[in-house]
């Protein structure tokens, strides 16, 4: 299941329909980053003025790259909570064409209300953001800063990114239950989406790929699960 899934998500993310979301997906994302990398470097640069290397302009222009380029690091580190911001501003325009596309007899799903999204993408950017921040202190802790890295990602990721495709079509206990009924899945395809993230320029398709998966994994499981009543799904 979660292999015809995840190549089912592949194909979406590079057709045609997604072409142009993809586009803007991956502008917004490289945006987010370069926004961050920069004021962090501003931060770094003023800091090294005061110091003694302000003295020496060439010393500082040295260390300032230094730092430009060892913030890269920490960038990395960051990209999951990143990708969670750029996933909750195109879930529902991604997600229809995946629905549209690949599920025409079914239902289409329900847009989670503005309001409802934003905070739920800033709930999963802050999660994703103290995770991975913790992974940043293991980082020079021998095997422990891997494990750390991939099982909280892959547990955050599959979480929060199956709950934000199952909202389309039920309640928010609803998609947690469902959630809590099938672990074993969701973390599998959490695991796709934390290692995507360590591939560099690949990881920047996350936000997108995450939210296509998805859509495939909940439309699998609701098919072995009992449907919502219709009256629960109008419940928003």
């Amino acid at each position: 299941m979660l292999l015809r899934s995840a190549l089912a998500a592949l194909r979406q993310v590079l057709s045609p329909p997604l072409r142009r979301i993809l586009w803007r997906s991956l502008a917004m994302t490289v945006g987010l980053l370069a926004l961050l990398w920069f004021a962090l470097t501003r931060l770094a640069a003023s800091y090294l003025h005061g110091h003694p290397f302000g003295v020496h302009p060439i010393l500082e222009g040295i260390a300032s790259f230094l730092v430009g380029a060892g913030l890269m690091v920490p960038l990395f580190f960051v990209l999951p909570a990143v990708s969670a911001l750029v996933a909750g501003f195109f879930l529902d325009d991604a997600a229809a064409i995946v629905e549209r596309t690949d599920f025409p007899h079914d239902p289409p799903g329900v847009p989670t209300p503005l309001a409802r999204s934003v905070l739920y993408a800033l709930r999963f950017a802050a999660l994703s953001l103290a995770v991975n921040l913790v992974a940043l202190v293991l980082l020079f802790v021998p095997v422990v800063n891997v494990v750390a890295f991939f099982g909280a990602n892959a547990y955050l990721l599959g979480r929060e990114y199956f709950e934000m495709a199952a909202m389309r079509f039920r309640p928010v206990p609803e998609a947690v239950r469902l959630r809590a009924e099938n672990p074993l899945a969701v973390l599998a395809a959490g695991a796709v989406l934390a290692g995507l993230v360590v591939v560099p320029v690949l990881n920047l398709l996350t936000p997108l790929y995450g939210i296509a998966l998805m859509v495939h994994v909940h439309k699998r499981l609701s098919r072995r699960a009992v449907p919502p009543p219709d009256d629960l799904r109008r419940i928003r």
